[in-house]
């Protein structure tokens, strides 16, 4: 499981000219679900994504978490994370979760994080073709493994 996370000021999820999620400041969290992947690592996935810090302290040390913030997340399946590219030319993705696997595995990740955050929480459509708008605050991106 591989989570791609960016730090935003704003960020939005359009399907077909529709609106179908926006945050303000927060995560936008990128999820792509690997064949071995399971109820465990999606657990870990979870503590991982809102524990890890990613937001400045009084200090401007990257020393606060989406928690400690009470940021907003965006959650959006995205399978080309799973993708290995470490040969030729063309991405392979042999490794990648089958579609309704990885759509229980999205769902899961979601029910879970929803149980766990009290900022708000969007996300985008699985399997939809979506655009991603946002503003990035830094840069700051970073991707989680399990």
């Amino acid at each position: 499981m591989r989570c791609l996370i960016q730090r935003v000021v704003e960020a939005a999820v359009d399907v077909d000219a529709e609106r179908v999620g926006a945050i303000g400041s927060g995560l936008l969290v990128f999820v792509g679900f690997e064949k071995d992947d399971d109820s465990g690592r999606i657990k870990r996935m979870g503590e991982r994504l809102l524990g890890y810090r990613v937001f400045s302290d009084n200090e401007d040390r990257m020393n606060r978490s989406i928690r400690d913030v009470a940021g907003d997340l965006l959650l959006v399946s995205q399978f080309t994370l799973a993708a290995d590219t470490k040969k030729g030319a063309r991405p392979s993705f042999s490794s990648a979760a089958e579609p309704a696997a990885a759509r229980g595995f999205f769902d899961d990740f979601v029910t879970l994080i929803k149980a766990q955050h009290e900022g708000h929480i969007a996300t985008g459509r699985f399997g939809a073709n979506m655009q991603v708008s946002l503003i990035n605050d830094g840069p700051v991106t970073f991707l989680l493994e399990t």
